[in-house]
């Protein structure tokens, strides 16, 4: 297996395992993904880079100064505390049910986050 290829299926491992933390995370909590599939594609793809990159899914919506002195803090590692506290995620990952940007779903495809990550150019 080339260096790129395993590349590529270490960073699909880590992507699945934060669609199916996201899926899992919205099922227990009764919170639902975004009426718009891609803001959610987005998120999880952004918490699966920050896990490969940093060793944490930070929160891939906020700026930080210093993404490892955040991951070793904690707090806006997904889920983050404010979601944990309040059910606030200010990603728009996991939404309430009396919010207008709640969709029905609390799963998303495989393909539907990798049409994003093409998008993207990963």
């Amino acid at each position: 297996m080339t260096s790129a290829s395993s590349d590529k299926t270490n960073s699909d491992r880590v992507l699945r395992a934060m669609k199916n933390f996201a899926e899992q995370y919205a099922k227990r909590t009764g919170t639902y993904f975004c009426v718009d599939p891609s803001v959610t594609a987005v998120v999880i793809e952004g918490l699966a880079k920050h896990k490969e990159e940093l060793g944490a899914p930070l929160c891939p919506c906020r700026h930080y100064e210093d993404k490892e002195a955040e991951v070793k803090n904690t707090f806006w590692n997904c889920p983050c505390v404010p979601m944990r506290e309040r059910y606030e995620c200010h990603c728009m990952l996991f939404i309430t049910k009396d919010n207008e940007f709640a969709g029905e779903e609390q799963e998303i495809s495989f393909e539907e986050i990798q049409k994003v990550r093409e998008n993207m150019g990963n």
